[in-house]
């Protein structure tokens, strides 16, 4: 008997080195769940879809491996919107399954049957439905290879339900349609006819190739002997002042960083680190900096980017120095010349150019003794401020001080999920990765609600280890219930909530700027009740005397398999006064 669909598409998404399909369950895909079971992939079921989008963009991101999720369709289609978006922007690689209705019963009225392909275009690099049994295979296999090659994003493959069960199955449950209170009169035996015809072409007919859109295409990859290679290299030997910028996409695709980081480590320029690149020189570095950066940028003589564009995060280029010889490595040509136009753009993968420019700079450089002095006293300045600041007495607790603590308490091999505004935005200033790929962030698009779906997909990644998520009390609520998913799936993240009762990012300058705090206000809930009644454990914080001993038994608690909820009470800080989130 021929294999249905569903075990078409498992058999190939594990031949693609698949370990985890996430998912939430629905009629129209139900074959596509059996499949990967059967051939040894973990289905991890969600509460809400945009979750397992999030969940397959957390394991594209720490793998180099596309992450895959299925959905059902109509809603189940549309809830994953702004995460498939969000892996757009963040150059993310993903398979998104949607099921759909019957290839007969398209546009007919069927149950949640909407045109999901003029939905999913703006947001994918491809969208494509599949017509025919035999085009499964083939459309999943260019479905790979193009969410991975040029610029990294997401592909969404529309499966009709009729292409998924077998074909005995299928014909039976279209001929008892016809069948059922007709006739036998001559429109009746055409209508069965004509089925019969269709059905036999959808199970037997020849794939034919579907051409992709075109997309950005890579030049040959430069290497050590490249002129443009060579050319930077001479100018960094000739530099007084370099700045490095890594951004994510500098580890897009890439299943071992340490390449990248020794290269980084060989050039030893003094290096600022954005998004997934956090970490890449682990928890401490000499030739890292964390502060500051717009300062050193307006005084370095030569800058390079890697896999950073010039958005808002640089002042859309502004925040380089217009005397400063500026070097852009980025896989995108339109990206990498946005806002500010390099004086050398180099179109390839920028963990790649790093490495190659290692290479060819060689022995000879680390000449800027005076460089790093002038940058690393602007470094423990800042550090000795926010030592200061976390040292304010306050009723509830200091969130400074809260991180300080965690820092200190985090495992060699953490990983950090960050889902948040102000409360997030303060952490980053005092929370240290401690290895490459153990950051994760939502990206350019700023997307709340990321932290369950990407603590459930990190969790799975790094089994055993500690993963912290560091939510928001505004952001919380988006997917706190995802505990549940770890609960049955023995998930055992740390999610530590910062509870003000408010959306403070947008009350710290709605207020002053209009006056009033409307929208912004929330209330001090329960939060670690809400996660005891999905089975986790759930421990309240208000007390800046406890802090320690609660954070050790919830290090005590998840090493036994057990997910957490801290819900911290924090006091409001002028830590970040004057910050702007438009």
């Amino acid at each position: 008997m021929a294999e249905d669909g569903g075990a078409i598409i498992g058999k190939l998404l594990a031949s693609r080195g698949v370990r985890q399909l996430f998912t939430l369950c629905g009629g129209h895909i139900s074959p596509i769940l059996v499949g990967a079971e059967a051939n040894g992939i973990q289905v991890v079921d969600v509460r809400e879809e945009v979750n397992a989008v999030f969940a397959a963009d957390a394991v594209a991101r720490m793998t180099g491996t596309p992450g895959v999720a299925a959905v059902t369709a109509g809603p189940g289609v549309t809830n994953t919107i702004t995460a498939v978006k969000n892996a757009q922007l963040a150059q993310s690689p993903l398979i998104v399954f949607g099921g759909a209705a019957a290839t007969l019963l398209k546009g007919r009225g069927s149950l949640q049957d909407i045109d999901q392909l003029s939905v999913m275009e703006s947001v994918t690099k491809w969208a494509v439905s599949v017509k025919k049994v035999r085009s499964l295979a083939p459309t999943v296999e260019k479905a790979f290879e193009l969410a991975q090659e040029g610029v990294p994003g997401p592909v969404f493959i529309e499966v009709p339900i009729d292409l998924l069960y077998s074909e005995e199955m299928v014909r039976d449950m279209f001929m008892k349609e016809v069948s059922a209170g007709a006739g036998k009169s001559l429109g009746s035996k055409a209508l069965e006819l004509y089925m019969r015809g269709h059905l036999y072409r959808q199970f037997n007919q020849p794939h034919v190739s579907i051409v992709p859109p075109v997309r950005d295409s890579l030049p040959p990859k430069p290497t050590t002997r490249s002129p443009h290679v060579q050319k930077v290299a001479s100018l960094l030997r000739e530099a007084e002042r370099p700045a490095l910028v890594i951004g994510s996409q500098a580890l897009v695709n890439t299943q071992s960083p340490e390449a990248i980081a020794d290269a980084v480590n060989a050039l030893g320029i003094p290096t600022w680190l954005g998004g997934m690149a956090r970490g890449l020189l682990g928890r401490y570095s000499d030739i890292q900096f964390r502060h500051k950066r717009s300062a050193a940028l307006k005084e370095a003589d030569l800058v390079i980017v890697a896999g950073f564009p010039f958005d808002f995060r640089l002042g859309y280029g502004r925040s380089i120095s217009s005397r400063a010889t500026l070097i852009a490595a980025n896989l995108s040509a339109s990206e990498m010349r946005k806002n500010r136009r390099p004086e050398i753009p180099i179109h390839m993968h920028a963990g790649e150019f790093l490495e190659e420019l290692a290479g060819a700079a060689g022995d000879g450089l680390g000449r800027w003794s005076g460089w790093f002095d002038t940058l690393r006293a602007r470094e423990l300045e800042r550090e000795e401020e926010i030592v200061e600041q976390s040292k304010t007495p306050t009723d509830l607790v200091n969130p400074l001080d809260l991180f300080q603590r965690i820092e200190e308490k985090m495992s060699d091999d953490a990983v950090l999920v960050v889902d948040g505004g102000d409360f997030v935005a303060t952490a980053s200033y005092i929370l240290r990765p401690r290895k490459p790929l153990s950051w994760l962030d939502p990206g350019v698009f700023g997307t709340l609600g990321v932290g369950g779906g990407f603590a459930v997909g990190a969790s799975l990644v790094r089994p055993g280890k500690e993963v912290w998520l560091i939510y928001g009390d505004g952001s919380c609520a988006y997917s706190i219930a995802e505990m549940d998913t770890c609960v049955r799936h023995g998930l055992a993240p740390i999610a530590v909530i910062g509870t003000d009762g408010s959306w403070a990012q947008i009350a710290r300058e709605q207020v002053p700027m209009l006056g009033t705090d409307v929208g912004t206000v929330l209330n001090r809930n329960a939060y670690h009740e809400v996660a005891e009644g999905y089975g986790a454990a759930g421990l309240l914080l208000d007390d800046p005397a406890r802090i320690d001993a609660v954070l050790d038994e919830a290090k005590a608690l998840a090493a036994t398999g057990k997910p957490v909820v801290i819900n911290v009470h924090i006091a409001k800080t002028e830590f970040r006064k004057g910050s702007i989130s438009m």
